[in-house]
């Protein structure tokens, strides 16, 4: 599994000889600095089933250590520090604002700042800024908790610094382990989560965009191609609990976030839904005969594409 690599080692200080000719006293061993992964998102090799975990989602550190979260999805993540740790949902995303999107803060956790990496992710994310790691030092004992902005209160971690008298609970080899048995958990309830989702839309003019369900995301139309006649209507709904979508046909436009086209005399061209939230939906009529691609202006990179074939009113299937 990439991402997997941690530089830890433990020291110990040279036994020092004192000058008195009967006795010697040897130094405190003093342990050096560690630093941890943790692993942001988990998929399929396609990209087409994403999750939504911090793995491990918390991690037992010492005053000094440092914990290097790396990005294992397409799907874009944060790892952010709210200044007031007592809160338990963070703010919804709002890509437009900076402070969401670009990293704030230095490489030292400080206690009652607001500290961001911005966006992580393994790849490109069309449009956006992005990096594929993100590294802090956690100089005091306490419990820190942390978000991802896009995907909010389901997806959050813990970083643990325990006194450095206490011996670490876990190992980076336990966390990978962990990690491994984790993923494969979260991907065989996002295949499930497909089958039931398709089970949904099948047979109806209907296409759902993906399906989240807190633990996996499905980053694919589901009943992405669909036959209808002119002047019959296709919805797009969002069944998830978690992500946006966009539909979008033609030319992406410079910001999708915003609706833009006419959805009730749809005939070629551009069309593009803007942001279409959890339980939200997008209604198209298609008043001419043709095949109509279109995609999530978000998520394509990963492979979410669909098109719409419709047929003349006396064409058969």
């Amino acid at each position: 599994m990439r991402h997997r690599k941690v530089v830890a080692a433990v020291g110990l200080f040279a036994i020092v000889a004192f000058t008195a000719p009967a006795t010697s006293v040897a130094a405190a061993e003093t342990p050096k600095a560690h630093t941890w992964t943790v692993q942001a998102g988990e998929e399929t090799p396609n990209h087409a089933i994403q999750g939504m975990a911090f793995l491990p989602a918390n991690v037992y550190i010492h005053p000094g250590d440092t914990v290097r979260w790396v990005a294992n999805a397409a799907e874009i993540h944060t790892i952010t520090f709210l200044a007031d740790q007592t809160v338990t949902t963070p703010p919804p995303f709002d890509p437009t604002d900076p402070t969401m999107l670009l990293p704030v803060g230095g490489p030292v956790y400080q206690a009652g700042s607001y500290l961001n990496s911005g966006l992580l992710a393994d790849i490109a994310p069309g449009g956006f800024p992005f990096t594929t790691s993100y590294s802090l030092t956690f100089p005091t004992t306490g419990e820190f908790t942390y978000f991802c902005l896009v995907h909010g209160a389901m997806m959050k971690g813990v970083v643990h610094v325990i006194p450095a008298s206490k011996r670490y609970p876990f190992s980076q080899k336990d966390y990978n382990r962990q990690a491994r048995k984790a993923t494969r958990a979260i991907i065989r309830d996002g295949r499930a989560l497909a089958a039931k989702t398709r089970e949904l839309v099948e047979h109806s003019h209907t296409v759902a965009l993906g399906a989240d369900d807190g633990v996996a995301m499905v980053m694919r139309f589901i009943q992405p191609t669909i036959k209808i006649r002119v002047g019959q209507t296709v919805t797009f709904k969002n069944t998830g609990m978690a992500a946006p979508h966009t539909v979008t046909f033609g030319v992406e436009p410079a910001n999708f976030f915003p609706p833009s086209g006419d959805p009730t005399n749809f005939t070629g061209g551009n069309l593009n839904s803007g942001i279409v939230g959890p339980g939200g939906t997008f209604t198209v009529t298609f008043k001419k005969a043709g095949t109509f691609p279109y995609i999530c202006a978000l998520h394509d990179y990963t492979g979410m594409v669909g098109k719409v074939i419709v047929v003349g009113h006396h064409d058969h299937d």
